[in-house]
């Protein structure tokens, strides 16, 4: 007879900590093996958790909307036999707190976080001014915007946190940069919205730091945002306050590819029984243009630049909410254009559904949105940290454009349009990002017509 602890699962390499959505088992309800126990929710994506073993769940430790971190224990299943609740393998169950939470021994009032993952793609270490002095748990997140943001160990610990045990959050630290960018760092010791005033450290001294007023009366409705809009907005401000974006445009002529997929779309479709768009097309492109500029398959950790010789290209996908998400198609270097077709419309349809697995919208090199599918003949995108180039293609329409021929420059009606690629200025300089872009926009435009299906 043995009781087992349902640990937090790794959701990935740069992933500390999830959030349990819902439960669908209760405490004394039987669950078998591979069954369902609970629903948690990552800032990468959602995912359901399955019971490791027969038994009954006896135990719960934190309840819906807990923020937990990776590896620690979430609940007690008692294989067959167990009638209740005992001291579980490795020792005793910790008992759940009033407020859901598991009253975990802790160490100067720190609760003991796990251990922290190492990845190619996460900054773990903070400016070097001196050690830490709390015993404060910060995860690689928090550290690597700390890194990026200059934020010294010393200013670290004086930011106060609204996570457990007084743990710095994302949110925090974001409304700390924020803040501090407008006040000034020498002054700044911001309190986060979750936070006591008595936690506050501003003094009277300091400008008041004061945000645009938002009218909430007339005629007005207020929405509060969904939990993957939170993330993404977060996430947009860290991509904006971590790299300086710039942004290059070129015109491509991709008549021969469109009048390509024009004649061969349904006999593609019989074929292979796969509706082929554009962009596995795009992808084949980028990817044949980062085997030419690898430097632009990077990411930034400090002072080193990390070159990934995976080439894995997420692409932008809307979701019926309206918001967007990225699943990564891995080594699209080593597909052809019927492998990169069926893992577009995989990945795409799977995504709609909300039916993607963790670790296929992980590990990213490069990005690639179409904003033409909205009607946008080019855009200005946000980059994917930890990645530093992003592309957006636009619509194709028909323009008149000037095409030499062997009897001088002609006026013809073509199909065209544009490419725009943000990228991190810290890395890529004008002169690689701009040759990048070119180098993409000759694949399409040599694009085969007389291609075979």
């Amino acid at each position: 007879m043995a009781q087992l602890e349902l640990i937090m699962p790794k959701m990935g390499e740069s992933i500390m900590e999830a959030t349990i959505l819902r439960w669908t088992k209760n405490v004394g309800d039987r669950v078998e093996a591979d069954e369902t126990i609970l629903e948690i929710a990552t800032d990468k994506v959602d995912s359901e958790v399955p019971s490791p073993t027969a038994g009954v769940l006896t135990e719960i430790f934190f309840k819906e909307n807990d923020v937990v971190p990776v590896g620690k224990a979430i609940a007690i299943i008692a294989t067959e036999g167990e009638a209740a609740a005992s001291p579980a393998v490795g020792g005793a169950a910790a008992p759940a707190s009033a407020n859901g939470h598991s009253a975990h021994p802790t160490t100067n009032g720190v609760t003991p976080s796990a251990p922290q993952p190492v990845g190619v793609e996460v900054a773990t270490s903070l400016a070097q001014d001196a050690p830490a002095i709390s015993g404060r748990f910060y995860s690689p997140l928090v550290k690597n915007i700390a890194k990026a943001e200059n934020i010294s160990t010393t200013e670290l610990e004086r930011i106060p946190g609204s996570g457990q045990a007084g743990r710095v959050t994302k949110q925090d630290i974001l409304a700390y940069v924020e803040n501090r960018s407008l006040v000034g760092s020498s002054q700044l010791a911001v309190s986060s919205p979750a936070t006591a005033p008595a936690q506050s450290s501003v003094t009277s001294q300091q400008a008041p730091v004061t945000k645009p007023a938002v009218s909430v009366s007339g005629n007005v409705e207020i929405v509060e945002m969904d939990r993957m809009r939170k993330l993404i907005a977060d996430h947009m401000v860290m991509s904006k306050h971590t790299s300086p974006h710039v942004t290059s445009f070129v015109e491509v002529d991709v008549t021969n590819l469109f009048n390509w997929r024009e004649r061969n779309k349904s006999v593609f479709e019989k074929k292979y029984g796969e509706k082929i768009t554009f962009t596995p097309i795009f992808v084949e492109a980028v990817a044949k243009a980062i085997s030419d500029y690898p430097m632009v398959n990077v990411s930034v950790d400090g002072n080193r630049i990390i070159v990934k010789k995976d080439i894995n290209i997420g692409m932008a996908t809307a979701l019926p909410s309206g918001n967007l998400i990225v699943p990564v198609i891995k080594n699209a270097n080593t597909l052809n254009l019927v492998g990169l077709t069926k893992a577009v419309n995989d990945l795409a349809g799977r995504a709609r559904q909300g039916k993607l697995k963790p670790e296929e919208i992980q590990d990213g090199t490069f990005t690639l949105t179409n904003v033409g599918t909205f009607g946008n003949v080019m855009g200005t995108p946000i980059i994917n940290q930890p990645q530093v180039a992003i592309m957006a293609v636009g619509a194709i329409r028909k323009k008149p454009a000037v095409v030499e021929t062997e009897y001088g420059d002609l006026i013809a009606i073509r199909q065209m349009m544009f490419l725009s690629m943000s990228y991190d200025h810290r890395v890529v300089d004008g002169s690689l990002g701009g040759s990048f872009i070119r180098r993409v926009g000759d694949y399409l435009e040599q694009f085969d017509g007389k291609r075979e299906v």
